[in-house]
């Protein structure tokens, strides 16, 4: 069987590179397009993928005409929410409306079809993958729509996979969120046979706009124990050198557009840093975190014991060093939670309220005295028997094994079953 993926940025290599891996392993083939930014292309675990058998990676760019990508890209620039929010914003909504629908579907058409004619000519069955699709994604939804119904006529199926894992458990997480009502950027997810996430709380988004036949509870593919041991073999070596320090932390930020409480987080890395033997290492988010103002915060890049961390240090290097893990939010968390590394769920410090918090009470920081005592307790007594394990089991069993350990093996079947639709 063959399928064909759409791959934008980290997010979705992130948690659809272990659903590609596993479907090759079952001795099937498919296709990779990545219609995000060219940078991504050298990302350690797309060079992984590029050398199994099986698998054919190309870059958009590199598949259209020079004119014919220009004009995609062009449209997709016109159509996506980021291209309103800059300074260009009123020109950008002056040419959608003179060059609307009916002159950018024929762009759409081409493209779609030389895709899906490039991937599926000699093959009779297959499913064409992309991820969680939003009215407000990067990516157009127009085009998707149009290449999803073509690839529907042809008898092939369709799919949306995860790229995240709902490390909020509260709806009013962002600047400008002030009403309890479904999210109808959610809604574009009808267009697909089947919408995949891992757990119950990424579902409840997508409810309002579709039945349980279309809406599948499959897991965390990121966050399986089969891929995390696999991740372990592909990783590149780490830059990160161990000091002799006795407490190292991390804090992994949210996506600018999350409402953070700047003026306590500065305060909150200051007050740690100032414990004797503590190290901290701050990771912006890698899609638009050095827009965030305490990047930029003096007072802190004069401290000799904080780092703010490149986008060239993964996550999972950060995982490693640390001790312990600060966390905003932020489905990095995760990983740590299922090793049993400690996690202090700072939700004091942004809008939300965090699954890691309402699944595990005892990580919760809720005022700046809870991470005094926190970190103390960490310098004085180590960061062994830090969580309750009932509550730690509980989570891994509904936020990351849903269906059971063998989540990957679900994914493939469903996949499967779509591909065998024809």
């Amino acid at each position: 069987m063959k399928a064909l993926f759409f791959l934008r940025h980290y997010n979705d290599i992130d948690h659809i590179t272990p659903v590609i891996a596993k479907w090759v392993e079952r001795g099937h083939i498919c296709d990779i397009v990545m219609i995000g930014k060219k940078r991504f292309d050298g990302d350690y675990r797309i060079e992984f993928l590029k050398k199994l058998d099986g698998v054919r990676f190309a870059h958009l760019q590199d598949l259209l005409s020079f004119p014919e990508f220009t004009k995609w890209r062009l449209q997709t620039l016109l159509l996506v929410r980021s291209s309103y929010s800059s300074f260009l914003g009123p020109l950008v909504k002056v040419l959608a409306q003179v060059y609307n629908a009916k002159r950018r579907e024929a762009t759409w058409l081409r493209t779609a079809r030389y895709l899906l004619e490039r991937s599926f000519s000699d093959v009779g069955k297959g499913v064409v993958v992309f991820d969680w699709i939003e009215r407000n994604s990067e990516i157009c939804v127009e085009w998707v729509e149009i290449l999803i119904g073509i690839a529907r006529n042809q008898g092939l199926g369709a799919i949306s996979l995860p790229h995240g894992d709902s490390p909020h458990a509260s709806q009013l997480i962002r600047r400008g969120e002030w009403q309890l009502k479904p999210d109808t950027s959610f809604s574009a997810a009808g267009m697909f046979d089947k919408v995949v996430v891992p757990n119950e709380l990424c579902a409840k988004r997508f409810r309002p706009f579709m039945d349980d036949q279309k809406l599948i509870v499959l897991g965390s593919p990121r966050y399986s124990e089969e891929w995390l041991a696999k991740l372990a073999t592909l990783m590149p070596s780490s830059p990160l050198v161990r000091s002799d320090s006795q407490l190292k932390v991390v804090i992994f930020l949210r996506k600018a557009n999350f409402t953070t409480f700047w003026e306590e987080v500065s305060e909150v890395v200051q007050m740690i840093a100032a414990f004797p033997g503590v190290e901290l290492a701050i990771k912006p988010h890698t899609r638009g975190g050095w827009k965030q103002s305490l990047t930029k915060d003096t007072a802190l890049r004069r401290l000799a014991n904080v780092v703010m961390i490149e986008d060239n240090i993964h996550s999972v290097h950060l995982l490693q060093w640390a001790d312990v893990i600060i966390d905003l939010a932020t489905s990095v968390a995760y990983e740590a939670i299922r090793a049993g590394k400690p996690v202090l769920a700072a939700d004091y410090l942004h809008a939300g309220r965090s699954a890691a918090a309402m699944y595990m009470p005892e990580t919760e920081l809720r005022c700046r005295d809870d991470v005094y005592e926190k970190i103390n307790e960490f310098l004085t007594s180590g960061c062994q028997s830090y969580y309750v394990e009932l509550h730690r089991q509980r989570f891994i069993k509904e936020m990351l094994d849903v269906s059971g350990a063998e989540v990957l093996s679900h994914y493939v079947a469903l996949l499967e079953s779509l591909a065998e639709r024809k």
